[in-house]
């Protein structure tokens, strides 16, 4: 495949240089998911630091292929990840560049393609992965102000910030929660056609208006609540504070408007 075509020949670039120390694959090469709409997700560790220049990145980017762009992961909460799409043959290339030491925190633990004196599976082996779960505190904290945003939208005709507050709830709240419930990593609404429960999906699918307008917008928040109060129901321990008085509140405000 052209991913694997790819990462065989950035080994043959990079492993003349004194500079790298090592280059694995992360993503959907763990999980032999690659297919032709895959993307590949590069990590590229250095003994300089390289992330705190962008030219840099661009430089070492540039050898591994046509490169057609680039630019950094700030939007994403990743600075030291070099977007890129390359062309013959057109792929998305996702570069992330690290220490040695940075290698050390890892949301997965990645396959390597080169690594000079065992120096990365020395770091593996010595450490752990970790994926990030959501804090349902955070949550429920935030969860029925935002309901009350949307609903203040909705009510007063503002129908496209309200079918994108409802897609914001879908990836931070929703989808992460459905995941962990389906015993899967909680990647947003990454998968969820395929990683859910077909009822679950179809709960989900449930919170997408299906006409533009109030009406049905003020349904698909109906529903987004009624299965956040399920998942918080299965997922939530006691040691959870549910703002209960909020909660009835903002469903009060809810019941006004419909």
């Amino acid at each position: 495949m052209i991913q694997q075509e790819f990462a065989s020949n950035a080994v043959k670039v990079l492993e003349p240089d004194d500079q790298v120390i090592g280059l694995a694959v992360a993503g959907s090469w763990l999980t032999d998911e690659l297919d032709e709409f895959s993307d590949l997700d590069l990590i590229l560790v250095t003994k300089e630091k390289i992330s705190d220049d962008k030219n840099l990145m661009l430089e070492y980017a540039g050898k591994l292929g046509h490169l057609l762009s680039g630019f950094t992961g700030e939007h994403v909460g990743e600075k030291r990840l070099l977007i890129c799409l390359y062309d013959h043959p057109l792929l998305h290339v996702d570069i992330k560049f690290l220490t040695l030491e940075e290698f050390h925190d890892r949301v997965e633990t990645p396959t390597l393609l080169l690594d000079k004196n065992h120096q990365l599976e020395k770091v593996i082996h010595h450490s752990e992965a970790i994926f990030p779960h959501p804090d349902y505190q955070w949550i429920e904290d935030r969860f029925w102000t935002w309901i009350h945003y949307a609903l203040t939208k909705a009510g007063r005709g503002e129908y496209m910030e309200a079918y994108d507050f409802l897609g914001f709830l879908r990836m931070v709240v929703l989808g992460p929660l459905l995941h962990i419930k389906n015993g899967t990593l909680p990647r947003g609404v990454r998968k969820v056609e395929t990683e859910l429960s077909s009822n679950d999906l179809a709960d989900l699918l449930h919170t997408i208006p299906e006409v533009y307008n109030k009406r049905s917008i003020l349904n698909s928040i109906e529903h987004a609540v009624s299965l956040y109060r399920q998942l918080r129901t299965e997922l939530y321990g006691k040691n959870v504070h549910l703002l209960t008085d909020t909660e009835k509140r903002v469903m009060e405000y809810f019941k006004q408007l419909s």
